[in-house]
């Protein structure tokens, strides 16, 4: 409502404080609190839901399963008029993203130097366009790394993509597969996590029962809404201290691992052209080696290099 941008909002959060477990501010996790109703008092049930076959892992709701939305649950800290100012200014700025002329670009705040850390910036060269090293654009001298065309960048994702699609079955899945099993062992090594584990478990069968029952008809709607806000407020409160037995963010990674397949797993065909919003949903941000490679910094925490 100042005027900034997300991209500016996360250098901003990034340069005040670093986050626990050398975590950073990404555009996904900013857009998220500015479009969480829960700040208003508000409360939708059911954005994610578990899937019946294993991995139990949590999937984005698409109308898979019936979602609640409760007004006045607790109280709000943020006045709904600002909120739904911010909406507007979010749909507005979505508008223009998709215009040639807006001011931010696919690139912008990504890539940085392998040799000196500075950002890339956008520059017209010869009519073309390239991303150049801004201390060596400032001072040819400061860093020799020179400009990337932009091009070359977007053709440089592509064939990543294409072959992330093509492995990642080989790839990705057994990462994952991996990193549930290692989370399962500290689980059963530790007897307090293992009792919340298992606290866990039997709330999210009583929100199944619940569930079913006022599906048969033996609940009705209320009585529903009231039983499944309360297994809800026990569930946040073990995971919060499921998180601090933990002390890793191996939650995050597996919950991220699992966007990334599932962004694969609905691909039928490879990217033939530079999709942004595919770029932006993967991509945390770009190092320029500087010896005709790029390493891609994904969701998830991999990280995989890319010859231009």
């Amino acid at each position: 409502m100042n005027g900034k941008g997300i991209n500016e909002i996360c250098n901003i959060l990034n340069n005040k404080e670093p986050l626990k477990n050398t975590k950073h501010w990404c555009r996904n996790s900013v857009k998220y609190v500015l479009t969480n109703e829960k700040y208003v008092g508000d409360c939708l049930w059911r954005k994610t839901f578990t899937r019946n076959v294993f991995p139990f892992k949590s999937c984005v709701n698409n109308g898979e399963t019936e979602q609640y939305y409760i007004s006045e649950h607790h109280k709000a800290i943020i006045s709904k008029e600002d909120f739904e100012a911010v909406q507007a200014l979010l749909k507005k700025r979505s508008d223009y993203y998709g215009n040639k002329h807006f001011h931010d670009y696919a690139l912008s705040k990504k890539v940085f130097c392998g040799n000196c850390g500075s950002i890339y910036r956008r520059k017209k060269i010869r009519n073309k366009i390239h991303w150049v090293c801004l201390k060596h654009d400032l001072d040819a001298n400061a860093c020799k790394e020179k400009w990337i065309l932009e091009t070359d960048i977007f053709n440089a994702f592509i064939c990543l993509y294409n072959k992330l699609l093509c492995s990642y079955k080989q790839i990705l899945i057994p990462l994952r597969n991996n990193l549930w099993q290692l989370k399962e062992r500290e689980i059963r090594g530790n007897s307090s996590i293992l009792e919340l584990h298992k606290e866990i478990a039997k709330l999210k069968e009583q929100t199944h029962v619940i569930a079913r029952l006022r599906t048969k008809g033996f609940l009705d709607e209320n009585k529903y809404i009231e039983q499944s806000n309360e297994i809800s407020m026990k569930l946040n409160k073990l995971n919060s201290e499921f998180k601090k037995l933990s002390q890793d963010n191996e939650d995050d990674t597996l919950e991220q691992l699992d966007m990334l397949i599932d962004i694969f797993e609905n691909k039928q065909k490879p990217m033939t052209e530079f999709d942004e919003r595919e770029f932006d949903s993967i991509v945390e941000r770009i190092t320029a080696m500087g010896d005709g490679r790029l390493r891609f910094h994904l969701i998830g925490g991999l990280k995989l290099t890319e010859k231009i």
